[in-house]
């Protein structure tokens, strides 16, 4: 493989799996017991607001208990790192709405799906940074008014910065998928886009994705051993 300069790197729930983040895709459709139609849609919250902020409450709570595991500290390396060594940049995207990419020591992470640890005003449109419940309906610490949701890209929803993401992608010379199932687009869309562009592709996967078709090169581990040994050998 080509030695690149800038470095897109998509990350899915199998690197933060290890940390004890359950996935979507486990336990035959379902989603720490719930089916993902009743807890992340638009719809399920409408329906039922209270099963979905009771939810993502529980969540929010147990992710500020997770520590980030060798792979994200692996990456983190590369993200501090690359820059200085080659004058090139790495840019994490992330579909995970954990916070063990930064916790990690990652400074260039963009969150496409949002953040639990982030809250969203439908009354006044701001995003700001959330640790505690929001079942009891608290208001806007900017606009007063209790209109708080949780700051995930639902299903049916458009994810974020997705012009960012490409931008990033039109000026890189390697894409690099960790921890996906492939499945989720437009996400899983982007090794294409990759590969359209003329860049090599690595996946490095617990098992090949739906989309591992579409890589130059897949390696198979779980993330923990499989990310420090990667970035081990190109940081060398």
């Amino acid at each position: 493989m080509k030695r690149p300069r800038n470095i897109v790197i998509l990350t899915g729930a199998g690197i933060s799996a290890e940390s004890g983040i359950d996935t979507f895709r486990g336990g035959g459709g379902l989603w720490e017991q719930h089916r993902v139609e009743d807890v992340a849609t638009p719809e399920a919250f409408a329906r039922d607001p209270d099963l979905v902020l009771r939810f993502y409450d529980m969540r929010r709570e147990a992710i500020q208990t997770k520590q980030p595991n060798p792979a994200h500290i692996a990456l983190a390396r590369l993200d501090r790192e690359w820059p200085k060594s080659e004058g090139g940049e790495v840019l994490i995207v992330t579909q995970n709405v954990d916070d063990l990419h930064e916790r990690g020591g990652a400074l260039n992470v963009l969150h496409m799906h949002g953040e639990h640890l982030n809250a969203w005003c439908t009354a006044c449109d701001m995003r700001l940074r959330w640790t505690d419940p929001l079942i009891h309906r608290p208001s806007c610490p900017l606009c007063g008014e209790p209109a708080l949701r949780p700051d995930i890209v639902w299903f049916g929803e458009i994810p974020y910065r997705m012009d960012e993401i490409h931008e990033a992608l039109s000026a890189a010379d390697l894409f690099v998928s960790i921890g996906t199932s492939g499945a989720v687009y437009p996400a899983a869309g982007l090794v294409r886009t990759a590969r359209d562009l003329g860049m090599q592709t690595l996946e490095l996967n617990l098992e090949r994705s739906q989309g591992s078709a579409w890589f130059h090169e897949t390696r198979l581990g779980p993330a923990s051993a499989i990310v420090p040994t990667w970035v081990e050998e190109l940081l060398r």
